[in-house]
């Protein structure tokens, strides 16, 4: 069975809750104020069970102008629209804001009840009929049904719910795929159950029992229970009115205007990209900057409308934009919004989200426009890129691109295998399936190649970068997977040679000339000439600059001349070589050796022998027993 939400508009005591009552029996003004002053103030439901066995939704609006919001709450949802008007009024200002809510939010299909014909006599109905269908002309109501009604009498409604039907039967429903998401516009507490809430689902399906999160607060709840038109129901799905149960959160902890989603399938946001729609009897035109207010699901918020392009939006133009909000937004690439001015309180644009939480963008920039165009009616490839790019090192998931782009997740799959084959995108973390753009990968290897050379440069006698501090320069995030992606790369295109924990270029080479190289031979001198009993650097060095001879001191470790035993102790390589030679051939004839014979067979001090004897340890050579050291693997 198709799930189709039927939503009224019109003006103030056009007859709306009168026309659903007749329709369905069903009263939908339940507050008190409402029933003493006889007008609709908050959202109303009822459903109707039309001939054809479908069941139809219904969301009842309020008409009067200081509760547009709410109507523009309940609108949200609804996949159609009967705009009521008054038989003994006709077109009214509210009739008009109603239209342009409707036509705002994507709705196309429809019909138009004339209320209250038994209020006038039948040359009047034919003339407000006529105006009518003139009134609609250029709107997605041209050429759709005028139906007369009384709710009263009862005249008209059987045609209405005939006509009804056919619509239903015509329209084509809009498929549960992607996350569950349900704009709530209304909660309350009841007893033995706790936290109920209601909405119009307008995504994916949910189940008794399942996690849901509240967003943008990013609360988590349980469902406990569900309900569709007052019948208890183990699941619900998009285009269903449904009352949900919630168990593990407060009243207080949800409010209108929040989202109750999928969890993790929803990033709340300051910013929206937008595509801005003026309409064309905006009384002023729309300025850089202008306060707003957006109208978004069942929320309302403040911010500012930020023209990425121009100065001022007039009225009837389209324009790509940003708007910054003072508290944030739930919502997907596609959905829809209006613009409400601040003050006076009116509907001046609306349109579709492009990007539901990128950056601040920069005016007057040709590739930011380029990039908006292509999310706004680019092909999904071109999106896909667009996004992926933008996302920069941080890379995307295939079920962050789900949210941003209108494809079914088959589809999706698809492309992005796609161009994961054509190296278009590039997977970096297979455990967590991020991907970065094929551009942004290019950029980040050049700009690691790029460190590496002016590294070499302001440090000729270091033999590379260490792999940390290179991932510390390169990458804002950190990302060790990414990192590791890409030094892969670049080592299997030879463009880096990995020396243990060293990068560097295959052109640098550590040569040392001039000074350096004089200094050079005068530590290496000292060192070979000191033997078993090395001398301090310092003292070799006095009278040079300390920090050049480290580097030229590093330049002899690296290339094996001298080896460091621990801190501040260094030995020419020839003379570790010799000792080892005939440490080995000792234990090789007495097996064993402690600091005392090792002290007599070198002649050397504590100072100098348990850091030798150490240092065997760790290279291997040696394994300490108790006091003593034998061979290791004997």
């Amino acid at each position: 069975m198709k799930q189709i939400v039927l939503g009224t508009a019109g003006h103030i005591d056009h007859g709306k809750t009168t026309l659903v009552k007749a329709l369905t029996g069903i009263e939908t003004d339940r507050l008190k104020e409402e029933k003493a002053r006889g007008i609709t103030i908050e959202l109303g439901f009822a459903y109707l069970d039309l001939p054809g066995g479908q069941r139809l939704g219904i969301v009842d609006v309020p008409g009067h102008e200081k509760f547009v919001k709410n109507m523009v709450a309940g609108a949200a949802g609804i996949d159609l629209v009967a705009l009521v008007i008054a038989a003994d009024e006709g077109v009214m200002p509210q009739t008009r804001e109603h239209l342009d809510i409707c036509k705002l939010l994507g709705v196309s299909q429809g019909l138009v009840v004339l209320t209250k014909i038994d209020m006038v006599d039948e040359e009047w109905l034919e003339l407000v009929m006529e105006d009518v269908a003139e009134y609609v002309e250029g709107t997605f109501l041209e050429g759709a049904p005028i139906i007369g009604v009384s709710g009263v009498t009862g005249q008209g409604v059987d045609q209405l719910k005939s006509e009804l039907t056919t619509l239903v039967e015509r329209l084509e429903e809009r498929p549960a795929v992607g996350p569950f998401r349900l704009p709530v516009d209304r909660v309350f507490t009841m007893k033995g159950f706790g936290t109920v809430i209601t909405g119009t689902a307008v995504g994916g399906q949910i189940q008794v029992g399942q996690e849901v999160t509240i967003y943008p607060k990013k609360v988590t709840a349980k469902v406990r229970g569900l309900q569709v038109h007052n019948d208890e129901v183990t699941s619900a799905r998009r285009g269903q009115r449904t009352a949900i149960n919630l168990q593990g959160v407060e009243k207080s902890g949800v409010e209108r205007g929040d989202v109750l989603a999928t969890p993790g399938s929803l990033s709340p946001s300051l910013w929206l990209d937008l595509e801005i729609n003026a309409l064309a009897d905006m009384t002023r035109p729309i300025k850089h900057r202008a306060p707003i207010r957006l109208h978004t699901g069942s929320a309302e918020l403040l911010g500012r409308v930020m023209l990425l392009d121009r100065d001022e939006l007039k009225p009837g133009e389209t324009a790509l934009a940003q708007v910054r909000l003072e508290s944030p937004v739930a919502v997907m690439a596609g959905d829809r919004y209006v613009l409400r001015s601040y003050s006076p309180v009116h509907t001046i644009a609306g349109g579709i989200v492009l990007h539901p939480h990128p950056g601040r963008r920069k005016r007057n920039r040709p590739e930011v426009m380029a990039d908006l165009k292509a999310l706004k009616g680019g092909e999904p490839r071109e999106q896909v890129a667009v996004h992926a790019r933008l996302a920069g090192e941080k890379g995307i998931t295939s079920e962050e691109l789900s949210r941003l782009v209108s494809l079914s997740p088959k589809e999706l799959d698809n492309l992005v295998g796609d161009m994961l084959s054509k190296q278009e995108l590039v997977r970096f973390d297979k455990e967590g399936g991020r991907m970065i753009a094929a551009a942004v990968q290019a950029e980040l290897l050049a700009q690691a190649q790029e460190l590496l050379a002016a590294y070499h440069q302001a440090n000729p006698l270091k033999a590379g970068m260490s792999r940390e501090e290179l991932r510390g320069r390169l990458l804002n995030s950190g990302e060790a997977k990414l990192f590791a992606h890409l030094m892969r790369k670049l080592e299997g295109d030879q463009a880096v040679v990995a020396e243990k924990d060293l990068l560097r270029l295959p052109s640098h080479q550590v040569k040392l000339a001039g000074a350096d190289k004089a200094l050079r031979e005068k530590i290496e001198r000292a060192y070979v000439e000191g033997g078993l009993a090395p001398p301090n650097l310092k003292d070799v060095v006095a009278g040079d600059d300390p920090a050049q001879a480290k580097e030229v001191l590093a330049v002899l470790v690296s290339e094996g001349g001298l080896v460091k035993v621990k801190q501040e102790l260094y030995y020419a390589a020839g003379a570790l070589e010799e000792l080892k030679k005939r440490l080995t051939e000792f234990l090789e004839a007495h097996e064993r050796i402690n600091a005392a014979q090792f002290k007599e067979i070198t002649g050397l001090s504590r100072k100098y022998i348990i850091p030798l004897l150490e240092y065997f340890d760790t290279t291997h050579l040696t394994m300490r027993v108790g006091d003593e050291r034998v061979l290791r693997g004997r």
